[in-house]
């Protein structure tokens, strides 16, 4: 496995490991399979492209198939630019168990460290999801707050938990 940040000619890659995402834990995000599997090929490599504040982690296997995948967003408004946005955050079901989370959040923390005046980085994750929050605390996250009925899905609310990691 390796890691590394995901570039325009990764878009493919990627648009397939999120589709996926989107249908296997459609639940855990705000988007939806629907509206993302009706993006082009080039309305994906925009979303992709890496820039000092804006960045996709990926996780690749042996074969150099993409398995993981997380973003980061820091905030562009004068007030919060002290601050980061994690999303996205999703590990195809046969490679998880394998650290692959942790790998790609550490190496999204190291790359936000380096972003001058940056102080925290934020995610919410469903209230439900253990497995997820335990993966954030062992990073040092903390929960801030928890959102009720933060998504609605198939007519099922979803409770997110807000978390902070200050950098």
């Amino acid at each position: 496995m390796y890691i590394r940040i995901l570039k325009e000619s990764d878009a493919h890659l990627y648009q397939e490991v999120r589709l996926n995402a989107l249908k296997n834990n459609p639940e855990a995000f705000g988007s939806t399979y629907e509206r993302e599997v009706e993006f082009s090929l080039e309305t994906v490599k925009e979303r992709i492209k890496p820039t000092r504040d804006k960045y996709i982690v990926g996780a690749f296997d042996d074969r150099n198939l993409l398995v993981g995948i997380v973003a980061f967003l820091r905030e562009n408004n004068l007030k919060t630019r002290h601050k980061g946005n994690v999303f996205g955050m999703y590990i195809a079901p046969g490679n998880r168990g394998h650290a692959l989370g942790k790998s790609l959040m550490k190496e999204l923390i190291s790359r936000a460290e380096n972003c001058d005046g940056l102080e925290q980085i934020n995610l919410t994750v469903v209230s439900e999801n253990d497995f997820a929050k335990k993966l954030y605390k062992s990073l040092g996250f903390v929960v801030y707050g928890t959102e009720r009925n933060a998504l609605k899905y198939n007519g099922h609310y979803y409770d997110e938990d807000l978390m902070v990691l200050t950098i």
